[in-house]
């Protein structure tokens, strides 16, 4: 049996689209004796930081890529309906070969959604990529992308065309990819079947000297997860499970398959699967998790270094607060200043010091303090906090310890009306290409995954409502937990009361029952956690030395 490499991979980032967790899916990949998989999920790669450290965790070499959504203009954003005018969007694949193809990987997945959102959808366009082009390595990707809806077609010169294209911008980084799935033998009525365009897309590559890579569109784990894959959809789509005219799959056939499932279906192209490893060869690994960055805080002209400016700042804030410094406090605020200085987070203070100051010059509220911050006399002293730690007896070393440096953690409380001001300001001081809020993912909590699923199985509100009111009341309660093959998981019913394990034992009851109820229970556990949508984090602000995209790929919220 010959080895293979996923390529083509959708995880629950692909929201509402993909049902794979990261974790399960590498999971299958090791137990499977495969060395490496890839992320591939559409227009963003929210998955990618959890992607690489789950890999790393497992020994496997994570892939890093993106399926994105390709138009001729990211920047068109009006259709005529008259006109009988589309917003035509190819599937494309591309995949980070090494550092600097992660960046231009992020930044393509940026401007996506910078500049080409529309609808739901982030684009791009060829000429975005042939400005970002380096370190990428390319495929012709599935039937949903440009050369193999060429061929559907039958604009088979057009199909060249394309072809002939990527050769020229890639060269042997630019793969053909076929795929064979159960349920495409007269794709769209057209007449024409997967594996009539395979046919094309191996006569293609003969033609150019191309080489060949086999894929699975994978879009859950197990086959059996076609079904909550299923209901994902038609929450996705807000469609019912019985409908017939829906947006669905054409078969169970988009999951990750095994090695020899792999080689079973593509045995008469050897070589589609060892050109998976070529890919996995070429590609280094990239991380992620990186030092501590920090902006470059604007020092007054008169200030050679960080150190100086905020030794200033300290004493000068120190006379204001104190009146006269005694030698107890200047020998506090030179130790906490030797430690700040050693640590290497000068910077962090004064960017601290310099928002929270605008802020209050600006008439926004702005916290005393809280947490470990507040045993700082820095802090206290450049108007950072204002609890004087000294006349409290607090302790600077919860905050900062010279033992065991890491990065200080400082709150501050905003008023709600006036946050938004100081964000502008941190926006306007930095560049806007320089900050941005931090992405939150909303999940399919017990209930609302039982309310989800009930709703496209087309049962009952009031009948949903009975079934979701016997689950139990413990914070901690999930499906999976209640629903714990052969009992309750046993710390979980450690920490419910009476009533709680009666209904939870009454709930499991109706889980396991064969009408409708016991199979929107069944589906709701296995979509439970599944991610719904992106939210943006009530204070979490990130600001970077320079362009933000060169560090994480961003979004915009609409």
């Amino acid at each position: 049996m010959q080895d293979f490499i996923h390529l083509h991979c959708h995880t629950q980032f692909s929201l509402l689209d993909g049902a794979s967790e990261i974790g399960s899916m590498m999971d299958k990949v090791k137990a499977d004796g495969q060395k490496g998989v890839a992320l591939t999920d559409h227009g963003n790669m929210f998955g990618a930081f959890k992607f690489v450290h789950e890999a790393e965790q497992r020994g496997l070499k994570p892939i890093i890529g993106c399926e994105f959504y390709l138009v001729e203009d990211r920047h068109r954003k009006s259709f005529s309906r008259a006109a009988n005018e589309k917003d035509k969007r190819y599937h494309q694949l591309l995949l980070a070969k090494n550092q600097k193809g992660y960046e231009n990987l992020s930044k393509l997945c940026s401007l996506g959604f910078i500049e080409g959102l529309y609808s739901k959808f982030p684009r791009i366009d060829k000429e975005l990529i042939e400005k970002y082009h380096e370190g990428l390595i390319a495929t012709s990707c599935c039937i949903g992308a440009e050369i193999p809806q060429a061929y559907m077609h039958g604009q088979d010169e057009k199909a060249e065309e394309l072809c002939k294209w990527w050769i020229d911008l890639l060269g042997d980084d630019f793969y053909i990819e076929l795929q064979r799935h159960r349920g495409l033998e007269n794709i769209d009525g057209l007449g024409i079947s997967q594996e009539d365009i395979n046919q094309k897309l191996i006569a293609l590559a003969e033609k150019y000297n191309l080489k060949v890579i086999c894929t699975n569109d994978s879009h859950y784990v197990e086959e059996d997860d076609w079904a909550p894959h299923d209901v994902l959809l038609c929450v996705n789509t807000g469609a019912l499970l019985e409908e017939t005219k829906r947006f669905k799959f054409p078969s169970s056939d988009f999951y990750m398959k095994t090695k020899a499932e792999m080689n079973q279906l593509f045995g008469d192209i050897p070589a589609s699967l060892d050109n998976t490893l070529e890919i996995y060869d070429k590609i280094d690994s990239i991380k992620l998790v990186r030092d501590v960055l920090l902006p470059a805080f604007p020092l007054p002209k008169q200030f050679k270094t960080q150190d100086d400016y905020l030794r200033h700042l300290t004493f000068e804030g120190a006379r204001r607060r104190y009146k006269t410094i005694s030698p107890e406090i200047e020998e506090r605020l030179n130790f906490e200043l030797k430690v700040i200085e050693n640590s290497g987070y000068p910077g962090y203070f004064l960017i601290v010091q310099d928002f929270t100051t605008s802020a209050r010059e600006m008439g926004v509220s702005v916290g005393p303090g809280r947490g470990s911050a507040a045993g700082s006399a820095v802090a206290y002293c450049i108007g950072i906090t204002n609890v004087d730690p000294i006349k409290y007896d607090l302790l600077f070393e919860r905050f900062l310890n010279p033992e065991r440096v890491s990065l200080p953690d400082i709150d501050i409380d905003f008023d709600d009306e006036g946050r938004q001001k100081v964000i502008d300001y941190v926006i306007d001081k930095y560049g806007q290409n320089q900050v941005a809020q931090i992405v939150t993912y909303g999940t399919m909590a017990a209930k609302s995954s039982i309310r989800d699923v009930g709703r496209v199985m087309d049962i009952p509100l009031q009948e949903v409502d009975r079934v979701a009111k016997v689950f139990p009341q413990n914070m901690k309660a999930s499906l999976g937990k209640v629903l714990k093959d052969g009992d309750i998981d046993p710390k979980l019913k450690g920490a419910m009361n009476a009533e709680d394990i009666e209904k939870a034992y009454a709930f499991r009851t109706m889980a396991e029952g064969q009408d409708q109820v016991g199979e929107m229970l069944r589906l709701a556990k296995k979509l439970e956690g599944s991610v719904r949508n992106t939210g943006i984090h009530a204070c979490g602000v990130v600001i970077t030395p320079d362009d933000i995209t060169k560090y994480v790929p961003v979004k915009v919220d609409k």
